[in-house]
């Protein structure tokens, strides 16, 4: 009798490998050997919410009446101060009821919306490189990624409009996402301005990611997409509480902006969940009604530890740049460290031998080989050890054992 097989679907088997797998596997494997891996891989932020949140978190779940179905598009106070927060924050005016809607972490709802607004033969526009689930969640909806070499300037705008002026059908979908994950890459308002008159010439929706929207240092702020006038004819823009207030395992996030786009998304959610744990929402009305002053402190551990990583990458010999925003470095991995290797290759070398996770910058698109993104998630003593490892690695010599000491948070994401 022939063996029995269960195949998947189809937008499984078109799904890439997933990268950051093999190096979730090994290191888990080096930690079960007694290895102290240093990890620098994943943008899982590691100190904690604010104490406010944690107690109000605490007095909400004892609360009963919490502990029902909630509203699949988030509780009215909490869409009411997400629009407080774009008027404060970006001069941006959003109806909360219509033009907001709270996701299960703003990678749920991109891959819900993705979902709701593409189907088989409908094409994407994703900058290389790019976060992995603005590839991804376009696959799994069935549609098409083209991809463009990412940029800040002209020259990246000048790229999309000839995309949409030779391709038939034209794209659908434009995501963009400043300040970006992985390389760090910032933008300025007017460059959203042309954005917005390009997807309005050709007929295209824009999905903006601004995970990092307040995680800025050295006095940069950063742009929301939905402050250029026009942008909430032709798009959305996506928040979370993950970064600015360290909530990334709550799972809490918005998106806010055109309120078509808005209402497809609730659609979906409408048949997928039933919302959001009312606590969890409870605890983000309290973020951000009353925690403005965490973020920056926020921002300056993140800021001393970009500098700590910086100055030391330079000084055994890596090209790198300090970032204006985001919990990362991307950092251009020397020829002689490489030797002709992949830099995924290099970065399984580096958690074998050196005892550092970092991401291989090919995990991003293929416009990321040769770099490696290092997120800011340990303490800066941890940061010296990380550097002190790949030093003493690049030039063949044993890495010695760290002692025990504090170290950052050791679970997984992206």
């Amino acid at each position: 009798m022939a063996e029995f097989r269960i195949e998947p679907a189809q937008r499984i088997k078109r799904l890439p490998p997933y990268l950051f797998g093999r190096l979730n596997a090994l290191k888990s494997a080096k930690r079960q050997q007694g290895a102290d891996i240093i990890d620098l891989g994943m943008g899982n932020p590691s100190d904690g919410a604010p104490q406010i949140v944690i107690d109000k978190l605490c007095e909400a779940v004892r609360d009963r009446r919490n502990h029902r179905y909630s509203a699949s598009r988030g509780i009215k106070g909490l869409l009411k101060e997400v629009a407080i927060k774009y008027e404060k924050k970006w001069n941006v005016q959003l109806d909360p009821q219509t033009e907001v809607l709270a996701c299960i972490g703003s990678k749920e709802g991109f891959s819900h919306l993705c979902l709701a607004m593409l189907q088989t033969g409908d094409t994407a526009i994703v900058p290389d490189p790019a976060f992995p689930i603005h590839n991804y969640a376009v696959a799994m909806a069935g549609a098409n990624v083209i991809t463009v070499p990412l940029g800040n300037d002209q020259k990246f705008l000048d790229t999309i409009v000839m995309v949409c002026e030779r391709l038939y059908p034209k794209p659908k979908l434009l995501i963009l996402n400043y300040p970006n994950n992985p390389t760090t890459m910032t933008v300025e308002q007017g460059f959203f301005e042309t954005v917005v008159d390009v997807a309005k010439r050709f007929g295209i929706a824009v999905i903006h990611d601004l995970a990092y929207g307040e995680t800025c240092f050295d006095g940069y702020k950063a742009p929301s997409f939905l402050s250029v006038k026009g942008a909430k004819d032709i798009g959305v823009e996506f928040i979370t509480m993950s970064k600015p207030y360290s909530m990334a395992g709550f799972r809490i996030g918005f998106v806010a902006g055109n309120k078509d786009m808005i209402d497809y998304l609730a659609t979906i959610k409408g048949y997928y969940d039933y919302g959001i744990f009312q606590a969890i929402q409870i605890a983000g009305i309290i973020a951000m009604r009353h925690c403005d002053q965490d973020i920056v402190v926020q921002n300056q551990r993140y800021q001393s530890r970009r500098d700590v990583l910086c100055d030391g990458l330079t000084r055994i010999g890596w090209e790198v740049q300090k970032p204006l925003a985001t919990m990362f470095v991307w950092a251009k991995v020397p020829e002689n460290c490489l030797k002709g290797k992949s830099t995924i290759d290099y970065a399984m070398d580096l958690m074998e031998h050196a005892e550092v996770a970092v991401a291989p910058g090919r995990a991003f698109g293929e416009n990321g080989e040769g770099y490696m993104r290092i997120a800011l998630v340990e303490n800066e003593q941890r940061l010296r050890q990380a550097i002190r490892n790949m030093n003493r690695f690049a030039h063949e010599k044993p890495v010695r054992k760290a002692k025990a000491g504090p170290r950052g948070d050791r679970r997984t994401g992206t």
